[in-house]
C-alpha cells in the first residue's frame, strides 16, 4: 500500500484535460451578463448623463448645433472616464476574487497535489480533512473517523457521520468537514452538484451595502432633491420672466448640472476597490469591501501566538521520559525518549498538517526506530476535544495488533492515568522547565489494553503516561516592531492562546508585548458573567488555554464596550470567533478553508506585519475619500451661487455660465477626486493618532462646515470678480471669463492646499504623487486654449482679456483658496503649545 495516497494512482494529465472539456470548470454559474454590459446599464441611468442628453436635444431643437455638438462629445467624455474608473474597479476585485479561490487537495498521478477548487474535475480523488470545504460532490473510497456539517443543504447543525461502507457514503460540494479525513471520487462538479442544482448561486446574492456607503447614498440623494427643486424654481423665475420654455429648461438644467455631485459615488467605488488592490499587492486579500473602511477603526487586534507571534517553524527540543530522571536533547535520546516519540506519532495525523504532527512524523522518520507506518492503518479516531483537550489514534495492522496513542495538554491526562503524587510532581517540575524556556509543551500517552469496544470518549481509556514533549516555535523576528506600530496606532493588542499560561507569557516577554504580567484561562473566563467578563476583558491582554466558546465570549465583550475588535485565526474553531469580529483575519499559509471562508481579510503569508499596512492603508482610504468628497462639496458651492444669484437677483449679466462651462468645470473636478485625492500617500501622523469610531459620522457638522465656507470664500472671489467686471464696464464676454478664470484657478489650488486639513501646503507639495501635477498641468493646458485659442474662446463665448484682468482672476483665485492655511498654522501651533 502506497503510504501517501492509500493505493490511489489519481487521473493523469491527460485524463484530466479529458474530464475538463467534457464537464467544464467546477464553479457555480449565474446569468452571464458582462462587466461591461453592467456598466453601460448603469451609466444610462447617470443623472448627468441624463441632463447632457437633455440639454444637447434643447440645443438642437434652438438650431445652437456647435453647442449640441460639444455637449454630446461631453457625454461621449463622461462616459469614457466613468466606464474608465468602472473598468479599474472592476478589475481590482476580479483580480482580488481569483485570488481569494479556494483550494483543495486531490491526488493526481499517485501524489497529493493542492489546486484551486475551480480546477477540480469529475474523476478526481478529492482529499477533504478537519476544517476544509468540500469542493465537489463525490463518493467516499476511503476515510477515518469522518463527519460532515450539511447545515448549508439540510438546515441541521449536528455533523453526520459518512463511510465508504455505510449507505450514506456520499459528499456534497459546499459541505464541512468537522473532523476525520476522507477521499472521495468526485461525481458533480459546478452547477451539476447538490448545491447547484437547488438554485444557490452567489450571483444572486446581494450584497447589503455599508454604513459609510448609505451615507454616502442618502447625502446624494439629497444634493439630487435639492437640485429637482431648485430646478423647478429657477424654470419657473425665467419662464416668467422669457415666456421662452426652452431658453427657461436650458438655464434650469445649468442649474441641475452644477447642483448634481455624481462624482461621489464614482470617487466611493474607486476609493474601496483600488484600495483592496493595493492592499493585495502588499499580501493582504480583501473578501469583503466593507472592510476596508472599516479597517482605519480597529481599536482592539485579538491575535493567536502559534504561526502569528512565532515563527510556525516546529522543531522537537526536548523529550522527557517517566523512564528517565532529565529530559534529553535531540543527540541524547534515550530508547525510552524514542519510545515517547513514536507514540507521539502515532497519536498525530496520517497525513500530518500541523507542524507538531510534521516535526514528529520527521523526528520518527530520522530515528533508528524501524517504520512501520505502512504496515499499520488508521482503525478509529477521537478528534482533538475536551478541556484541556487531547486526540487518540487507535491503528492496527493486517494481523490485528493495535497501537492506541494519545497526546494532548498535560493536565488532560491528570486524572486519566496512574501517576502517583510523586510522579506527577516530577512531570510538572518537567513542563514548568520547558514552559519557563518558551516551549510547546505536549503530553503523550499509550493505552495497552485489549479494547474490544471503543468508548464514547476517548477518556475512558486507560492510558499510562510516557512522557512529555518540549517544541520550540521561535518568536518571529520583526513581532516587537509590529506591536510597537499597533500601539503607537491607539490599539490594544490581546493574545488569545490555547496554550499554557507559563509558555505564553515567556514568548510575550520576550517580544515586548504589553500587558503580559496578567492573565485570564479559558475555564476562568466561562465562570464570569457577561457584566463582569466587559470589565475585565479591557483589563487583561493575555488569555491562555483558550477554547471556542470562550473565545467567541471575549469578541463579543469587547463589541458589547464598543471596540472595534479585529481577529487572527487559522482553525476550524476559530470560524465563529472570526465571523464575531468586525475583522476576521485568516492565514493564507496555515489557515483551514473554514477558516479563510469566516474571515473578511486573509493574509497571504502569514505576516502579522502586513496588518499594519492594512490598518494604514484603512485610514489612508477613508482620509483620502473624505478629502476628495471634502472638495467636490467646496468646489461645487461657488458654481452653483455664481450660476443662481446674478440670476435670482437680477444682475447686469444673469445667465453668466451656460452647460458647457459646467460640463467643462465637472470635467477637470471628476479626474481631480477621483484620481488625484485616490492615488494620495499616508499623511505622516495617521498612525499615530487614535483609531476613529465605527459610529462615527463621514459627514460631521466641523467638516461640512469647514468645506462650506471654503466654498462660500471661492464664490464672494468669484462674484467680486464678476462685479468688479461690471463697475468697469466691461463686457459680458470679459465678465464671463474672468469669473471662469477665477473657478479654475480656485479648483487648481484648492487641490493643493486640501491634500491635508493640517499640514502646510509647502509639506503636501512634497507628497510623491505625480498624477496632481500631470491633472493640474493639464488642466492649466486647457485653461490657456480657451483664453488664448480664438476659436475655442469664440465658442466658449470667452473673450481673450488683457494681462492685467489675468493678474487680478489669478489673484483672487489664489487668495480666496489660500487663506486655509492659516486655519493649518493655527492648528498645528496650538498642538505644539499644547504639548508643551
Amino acid at each position: 500500500m502506497s503510504l501517501k495516497t492509500f493505493g490511489i494512482k489519481g487521473l493523469a494529465e491527460s485524463e484530466v484535460h479529458a474530464s475538463r472539456t467534457k464537464y467544464g470548470l467546477n464553479e457555480l454559474e449565474g446569468k452571464p451578463v458582462s462587466g461591461f454590459t453592467n456598466a453601460m446599464l448603469k451609466l444610462v441611468k447617470e443623472p448627468m448623463i441624463l441632463l447632457l442628453l437633455a440639454a444637447s436635444v434643447i440645443y438642437v431643437i434652438s438650431g445652437n448645433y456647435s453647442d449640441a455638438i460639444f455637449l454630446s462629445s461631453a457625454i461621449v467624455i463622461v462616459s469614457t472616464i466613468s466606464l474608465f474608473q468602472d473598468s479599474r474597479s472592476r478589475n481590482a476585485l476580479e483580480k482580488l476574487k481569483k485570488l481569494a479561490q479556494p483550494t483543495c487537495k486531490v491526488i493526481r498521478n499517485k501524489e497529493f497535489i493542492e489546486i484551486k477548487s475551480i480546477e477540480v474535475v469529475v474523476g478526481d480523488y478529492l482529499v477533504v480533512e478537519e476544517g476544509t470545504l468540500i469542493a465537489a460532490d463525490g463518493e467516499i473510497v476511503h476515510s477515518n473517523d469522518f463527519s460532515v456539517n450539511e447545515s448549508i443543504l439540510t438546515g441541521e447543525s449536528l455533523s453526520v457521520f459518512k463511510d465508504k461502507d455505510k449507505k450514506d457514503n456520499l459528499i456534497f460540494s459546499g459541505t464541512s468537514v468537522a473532523s476525520g479525513l476522507a477521499i472521495a471520487k468526485v461525481t458533480s462538479i459546478g452547477n451539476k452538484t447538490k448545491l447547484g442544482l437547488i438554485g444557490v448561486s452567489l450571483n444572486e446574492i446581494q450584497e447589503e451595502k455599508t454604513p459609510l456607503e448609505k451615507q454616502i447614498s442618502d447625502f446624494v440623494k439629497k444634493m439630487a432633491l435639492a437640485g429637482l427643486a431648485v430646478f423647478i424654481l429657477v424654470w419657473a423665475i425665467n419662464f416668467f420672466k422669457t415666456e421662452s420654455i426652452l431658453d427657461s429648461l436650458l438655464k434650469a438644467l445649468t442649474l441641475a448640472m452644477s447642483v448634481l455631485p455624481e462624482e461621489i459615488p464614482m470617487a466611493f467605488t474607486a476609493f474601496m476597490a483600488l484600495g483592496a488592490w493595493r492592499l493585495m499587492k502588499t499580501g493582504v486579500i480583501v473578501k469583503q469591501m466593507k472592510t476596508v473602511e472599516t479597517l482605519g477603526s480597529a481599536t482592539v487586534l485579538c491575535i493567536d501566538k502559534t504561526g502569528t507571534i512565532t515563527e510556525n517553524r516546529m522543531s522537537l527540543a526536548k523529550v522527557f521520559s517517566l523512564e528517565n530522571d532529565l529530559p534529553s536533547y535531540p543527540d541524547s535520546f534515550t530508547d525510552e525518549d524514542l519510545k515517547v516519540i513514536e507514540i507521539g506519532m502515532w497519536a498525530s495525523e496520517p497525513i500530518p498538517f500541523d507542524p507538531m504532527e510534521i516535526a514528529l512524523h520527521d523526528m520518527y522518520s530520522k530515528s533508528t526506530l524501524p517504520d512501520k507506518r505502512a504496515e499499520f492503518s488508521l482503525l478509529h479516531e477521537y478528534p482533538l476535544s475536551g478541556k484541556p483537550p487531547m486526540m487518540t489514534h487507535i491503528f492496527q495492522d493486517k494481523n490485528g495488533k493495535r497501537i492506541i496513542a494519545a497526546k494532548g495538554a498535560p493536565e488532560a491526562f491528570w486524572h486519566i492515568t496512574n501517576l502517583n503524587y510523586t510522579e506527577r510532581l516530577k512531570v510538572e517540575k518537567v513542563i514548568q522547565s520547558f514552559s519557563n524556556e518558551g516551549f510547546r509543551v505536549l503530553a503523550v500517552a499509550q493505552c495497552t489494553d485489549d479494547v474490544k469496544e471503543f468508548p464514547a470518549t476517548q477518556q475512558e481509556l486507560a492510558f499510562k503516561l510516557l512522557g512529555v514533549l518540549a517544541f520550540y516555535d521561535p518568536p518571529k523576528k520583526n513581532m516587537k516592531n509590529v506591536l510597537q506600530n499597533f500601539y503607537q496606532a491607539g490599539m490594544q493588542v490581546k493574545i488569545i492562546t490555547g496554550d499554557n499560561k507559563t509558555t505564553t507569557t515567556t514568548i510575550a516577554r520576550q517580544i515586548g508585548f504589553k500587558g503580559f504580567e496578567k492573565s485570564l484561562t479559558g475555564d476562568e473566563l466561562m465562570k464570569l458573567s457577561d457584566e463582569e467578563l466587559d470589565k475585565v476583558a479591557m483589563q487583561t491582554q493575555l488569555f491562555c488555554r483558550m477554547f471556542p466558546e470562550a473565545k467567541l465570549r471575549i469578541i463579543q465583550s469587547l463589541k458589547r464596550v464598543n471596540q472595534v475588535v479585529a481577529m487572527t485565526g487559522d482553525g476550524v474553531n476559530d470560524g465563529p470567533a472570526l465571523k464575531a469580529a468586525h475583522i476576521g483575519i485568516a492565514m493564507g499559509n496555515k489557515g483551514t478553508e473554514i477558516a479563510k471562508q469566516a474571515a473578511s481579510l486573509i493574509l497571504i503569508h502569514d505576516d502579522l506585519s502586513k496588518m499594519v499596512d492594512a490598518v494604514a492603508a484603512g485610514r489612508k482610504i477613508y482620509a483620502n475619500l473624505k478629502k476628495a468628497i471634502q472638495y467636490i462639496i467646496s468646489i461645487h458651492i461657488p458654481i452653483i451661487l455664481t450660476v443662481v444669484l446674478p440670476l435670482a437677483l437680477g444682475w447686469m449679466y444673469p445667465n453668466i455660465l451656460s452647460p458647457v462651462h459646467i460640463i467643462f468645470l465637472e470635467l477637470i473636478m471628476g479626474p481631480t477626486c477621483s484620481i488625484i485625492y485616490e492615488n494620495e500617500p499616508i499623511e505622516k501622523n495617521a498612525m499615530l493618532q487614535k483609531p476613529r469610531s465605527l459610529s462615527f459620522s463621514f459627514f460631521n457638522l466641523k467638516e461640512l462646515t469647514t468645506s462650506i465656507i471654503q466654498g462660500l470664500v471661492i464664490t464672494a472671489g468669484t462674484l467680486a470678480v464678476y462685479q468688479y467686471a461690471v463697475s468697469m464696464n466691461w463686457n459680458e464676454e470679459i465678465t464671463r471669463t474672468m469669473v471662469f478664470t477665477v473657478l479654475v484657478v480656485a479648483n487648481i489650488f484648492l487641490t493643493l492646499v486640501n491634500r491635508s486639513f493640517y499640514f502646510s501646503v509647502f509639506t503636501t507639495i512634497r507628497y510623491k504623487n505625480t498624477l496632481v501635477y500631470i491633472i493640474l498641468a493639464l488642466t492649466i493646458l486647457m485653461l490657456c486654449l480657451l483664453l488664448y485659442m480664438p476659436m475655442v474662446t469664440s465658442f466658449f463665448k470667452f473673450q481673450q482679456i488683457t494681462p492685467y484682468q489675468v493678474g487680478i482672476s489669478i489673484s483672487v483665485g489664489f487668495l480666496s483658496v489660500i487663506w486655509f492655511e492659516s486655519i493649518k498654522l493655527f492648528k498645528r501651533v496650538r498642538k505644539v503649545n499644547v504639548n508643551v
